[in-house]
């Protein structure tokens, strides 16, 4: 890792954090079937580059980091596919919170340094809230975002709104604003504290500063950012009805 202040830690965990997204939500059959209870115990692992991978745990003791949960493998058949990727979300927060902290340790952070680094971490949403769809906004940034212009695209859903709707189905809220810079241009320690609005339902930001494209998935009633679900706005204005990547995985599943 380069750099030994709490802001390489934090972007050290922000891309760890997203790669375990990814597999928890886009990629979720992939990382499925990698787990195949027949195997050896495996771990996920989320990577410094933003990927993630299902592997056999390293064979130094101690290794040189905190090691994920153990087995994962192992109740992915003993549960429902939901109740199993939630627990994978828990212990992957507890693993990021872990390897972070590690790195702090090493680094000799200070009170004040480890709670910088906190402060960070903890205003982003868990991996378990995203996955959940318990990544909420604070009462603050609701009240903020009822009332704040409808700047971006609103996706499909929105654009059905300003037409012909059925009244019995409630329109989505608008999609998050795109977050001001602070005076001084430094706005990577707490960016998320001043983002306001909804959160993408893959990555979990609810911004990334500028004017972005995000479209409202019907089924799960979630934003997502564009890029996120490879949809652009010219191909969104084709769609009737959205179904994002996790629902239509779920309806896959339902009929196989």
């Amino acid at each position: 890792m380069e750099g030994r202040a709490a802001e390489d830690v934090f972007k050290d965990f922000r891309a760890r954090r997203a790669g375990l997204i990814k597999a928890l939500t886009t990629d979720v059959r992939r990382f499925y079937d990698k787990c195949n209870p027949a195997e050896e115990n495996l771990c996920l692992y989320g990577l410094p580059n933003g990927s993630w991978e299902v592997n056999l745990p390293v064979d130094e003791v101690p290794p040189e980091l905190p090691e994920p949960a153990l087995g994962i493998n192992f109740s992915r058949d003993g549960m429902s596919e939901q109740n199993w990727v939630s627990l994978v979300a828990v212990h992957s927060d507890s693993w990021l919170i872990a390897v972070a902290f590690y790195f702090g340790a090493r680094f000799s952070f200070d009170k004040n340094e480890r709670m910088r680094l906190f402060k960070m971490i903890n205003d982003l949403p868990t991996i378990y809230e995203v996955v959940t769809g318990n990544a909420k906004p604070s009462k603050d940034q609701s009240a903020n975002h009822n009332g704040s212009s409808k700047s971006k695209s609103s996706g499909v859903k929105a654009r059905q709104s300003e037409s012909q709707t059925k009244a019995s189905k409630r329109s989505p809220p608008p999609p998050p604003p795109p977050r001001e810079e602070s005076e001084s241009g430094d706005d990577d320690e707490g960016e998320d504290e001043d983002g306001q609005g909804e959160f993408c339902g893959v990555c979990g930001e609810n911004d990334d500063g500028g004017d972005e494209f995000w479209i409202w998935c019907d089924t799960c009633e979630k934003w997502f950012h564009g890029k996120c679900v490879k949809i652009t706005p010219a191909r969104a204005e084709h769609i009737k009805h959205y179904k994002c990547p996790s629902c239509c995985n779920t309806n896959k599943k339902h009929r196989a």
